[in-house]
């Protein structure tokens, strides 16, 4: 134990480039300031799962961080802590650890007495989790008990409401335009129409962005359901002005076709934040569009090249961006506990750092203004008003 005291870190959800700079920007700071830090194992997981017993064994729930853990960690990919999608307010029976299994019987279960616990055995002073909105709903559970809480926000989507930007977005974007460029050899050589289903359950900032820098001609977000005869007409004429015959269309994974009720799931399987997996609306989009081919074609079928990006755009090191702003966001939150301050989220709002209170997480849901940087009648982004956006055009009006 420190004499400052004890700041515990965790990440949640999905994980993403730019988790591992912002783990080592808050320890190193901490730990300058005279705090212990200590490292939360598998998100949530960590705090169901470790035994409040000094003699037990949590090595596999909980870590002391030092200066060498998180400078060789920092410079990495993911998150050398793991992460889960556990959420301790509603977990499944099937998940209890064994030492709660007579404790809690029912089918789903609020273990969050059992996570004040462990806070408090583990003597933590601060709790800085990094996650998107699911992650950090749980975070505002806790700080409504009385935790003192900073979050952080996290997310491929950057959809985490109250903030411009979510740490590994930058990197989303960065490898989405990298390898649509790729996938267009292939395109052209073929004749093909390019779909390419990407990130973006709720939000189409990961394929508006793209598509906005020039990787596509047209994109298809969630927040907009599509025509498929007017996505098929627009596309054939891409293809059809383009010297290697070929066009690009970016899907968000959450998008859906006009008429459609629902999202495209890979199953009927739900995590405990409710959330069912995505998949398979570039498959039907790819279906449709070569059935639809002939009729703006001539009669003439135009054939499809497919392709889901998934974890290839989450992998790997983070770009420049998502080495920079985790490490901003980590001094950020360094900032809030030495001046006593919690119940935050770090911020970025119109180009500068930030932090609003915590509550923003679970408000309103953040998506693209479809007014503001959508064209309905194209089905691409609009290309005006530029003056004074921020680096990434488009904000959080929270």
């Amino acid at each position: 134990m420190s004499s400052k005291g004890t700041i515990g870190i965790l990440t949640g959800g999905g994980d993403v480039p730019g988790l591992n700079p912002a783990i080592r920007a808050i320890t190193i700071r901490a730990l300058r300031e005279g705090y212990q830090v200590l490292g939360i194992r598998r998100g949530w997981a960590g705090l169901v799962e470790l035994v409040p017993d000094r003699q037990a064994d949590n090595s596999a729930n909980v870590q002391v961080l030092t200066k060498d853990i998180v400078n060789r960690a920092g410079r990495t990919g993911g998150t050398f802590l793991h992460t889960s999608r556990t959420r301790p307010s509603h977990l499944p029976k099937s998940n209890l650890p064994e030492h709660l299994r007579d404790k809690y019987t029912a089918e789903i279960n609020d273990v969050t007495p059992e996570v004040l616990r462990n806070i408090e055995f583990l003597g933590l002073d601060f709790l800085i989790p990094i996650g998107g909105d699911d992650t950090l709903s749980y975070a505002q559970r806790l700080h409504e008990e009385g935790v003192k809480v900073v979050a952080i926000p996290k997310t491929m989507d950057n959809d985490v409401p109250g903030t411009d930007y979510c740490i590994g977005f930058s990197t989303c974007v960065t490898r989405t335009i990298e390898l649509t460029h790729r996938l267009r050899t292939s395109a052209g050589s073929h004749e093909r129409y390019l779909i390419i289903e990407v990130f973006g359950r709720y939000a189409g900032f990961t394929a508006l962005l793209p598509t906005m820098a020039g990787a596509a001609d047209r994109c298809i977000i969630p927040e907009y359901p599509v025509d498929i005869e007017q996505l098929a007409r627009l596309a054939t004429e891409d293809r059809n002005r383009h010297p290697s015959k070929y066009s690009v269309i970016l899907v968000s994974e959450g998008a859906k076709l006009q008429h459609q009720e629902e999202m495209s799931f890979e199953g009927q399987e739900v995590d405990q934040y409710g959330h069912r997996k995505l998949g398979g609306i570039g498959d039907k989009v790819s279906a449709l569009l070569k059935d639809l081919s002939p009729r703006f074609n001539n009669g003439r079928r135009i054939n499809v090249l497919n392709q889901r990006l998934g974890y290839l755009v989450r992998s790997g090191e983070p770009d420049a961006l998502d080495s920079i702003v985790p490490m901003a966001f980590g001094n950020i939150a360094l900032d809030l506990v030495l001046s006593g301050t919690s119940g935050r989220l770090v911020a970025i709002h119109n180009g500068s750092y930030d932090t609003v209170p915590i509550t923003a997480v679970t408000g309103q849901k953040k998506i693209v203004d479809v007014e503001k940087y959508y064209n309905i009648e194209r089905l691409r982004p609009k290309y005006e008003s530029f003056m004074r956006q921020p680096l990434f055009i488009m904000t959080s009006d929270i």
